[in-house]
Formats: C-alpha cells, sequence, structure tokens
C-alpha cells in the first residue's frame, strides 16, 4: 500500500520498531525535562519561601543613605497659609507623608504631633504632605488624632509624593537645617527612631 500524507504528518502506519525509536527520543525528552526543571522549582521554592520566612526590617532599620538636597515642597497648607521648604532653611523639618485611608498612618500620628510640641523649641517643625485625600477626610482624621495644629500641604493627585520618590504611605523625611534629606523612614516611625534620626540634629538630650 502506498504510503498516503495530508500536509506534513503521514498517515501510513509505521513498523514496530519505528514506533518504538519514536517512544524512546518521547521518554528521553520527557526524562530531560524533570531534570532541568527540578532544579529551577526548588529555586522558585526556596526564593518565596526565603520572602514568606523572612522577618519584616523592624521600624528605624532602614539603610540610610549620603544626604541629597531636598525636593521643592511648596504650597497652600490645610490652613490656608503658604508654607514653603526654601524658607524653613535654619530648621529641621521632619516631613511626614500620610493619608486618612491609611491604618498605620492614624497611628503614628500622635507620636508625630508629641515629637513637634516637645522639639519645636530646638527648631523642629513637622510637615505632613497628605496624599490623595479630600479635605473633609484629611481634617476629620487630624481632629481625631490631636493634629490639628500641624502644617499639612495636600498632594491631591500625588505630584508632589512622586517627586519625592515616596512609594507608599507612611513615609518620613527628615530634612536638616541646609535643606538636605539625611533620613527616611518607609513605614512607621517609632519614638526610638525620632531621638535618632532628628535629636542629634537638633542638639537637644
Amino acid at each position: 500500500m502506498s504510503e498516503r500524507t495530508t500536509g506534513h504528518i503521514s498517515m501510513a502506519p509505521r513498523a514496530a520498531g519505528e514506533r518504538s525509536e519514536a517512544a524512546t527520543r518521547g521518554a528521553g525528552r520527557r526524562w530531560w525535562r524533570r531534570v532541568w526543571l527540578a532544579p529551577t522549582a526548588v529555586l522558585l521554592l526556596a526564593v518565596g519561601l526565603g520572602f514568606a520566612l523572612s522577618p519584616p526590617a523592624p521600624p528605624g532599620g532602614a539603610e540610610q543613605r549620603p544626604p541629597v538636597a531636598a525636593p521643592a515642597l511648596a504650597g497652600t497648607t490645610l490652613s490656608g497659609d503658604r508654607f514653603d521648604l526654601a524658607d524653613a532653611r535654619g530648621q529641621v523639618v521632619l516631613v511626614n507623608v500620610f493619608a486618612s485611608w491609611c491604618g498605620p498612618c492614624r497611628a503614628e500620628l500622635p507620636l508625630l504631633v508629641e515629637a513637634d510640641r516637645r522639639w519645636s523649641p530646638e527648631g523642629l517643625r513637622v510637615v505632613g504632605l497628605n496624599l490623595r485625600d479630600g479635605p473633609e477626610a484629611v481634617r476629620a482624621l487630624l481632629d481625631e488624632t490631636g493634629a490639628g495644629k500641624l502644617t499639612v500641604l495636600p498632594d491631591r493627585d500625588g505630584s508632589t509624593a512622586i517627586e519625592w520618590g515616596v512609594r507608599g504611605v507612611p513615609e518620613t523625611f527628615v530634612v536638616d537645617r541646609d535643606g538636605r534629606i539625611v533620613a527616611h523612614q518607609p513605614g512607621v516611625v517609632t519614638q526610638r527612631w525620632l531621638a535618632d534620626r532628628v535629636v542629634p540634629l537638633l542638639g537637644a538630650t
């Protein structure tokens, strides 16, 4: 019987030897795939477990970078006043990026209020950069946390936060008396972090 073909796939029956040879090649390829994929799967599993089991970095443990000039930060505050970071040279400015829809932000605001009250006579200025909020929501948050007297700049479209390199909320930056960012904390700040990063700049004890 002559061999009939359709396209490139032969429709003729194959000899037993041919079937055996094809089966052997297929089994060989499957074996190499198992050998190749097994270490890859183990590696991916190890990386996944590493992320899952590694404890988060403690607050205040973020890597500190060399001082850099702070980006511009200016505008009309929530209370209608004008603020410009350039005019705050000679002061230490704590810039806290927060939002009313951020639970950790709500938890840390009283600590920032206390820092402002305690260290403003030493030259500290606490400034809030409010990210993607409406005025009613942020005013309610400030009232609830006793932060109504803080200087707060709205950043409704997030453009200022982008210029500062913000990746989430809360984030806090310490700007020294020369207008340089000298410390940065992604995540919630603690009393210890403030004591380590802010107090030495003030000369406070």
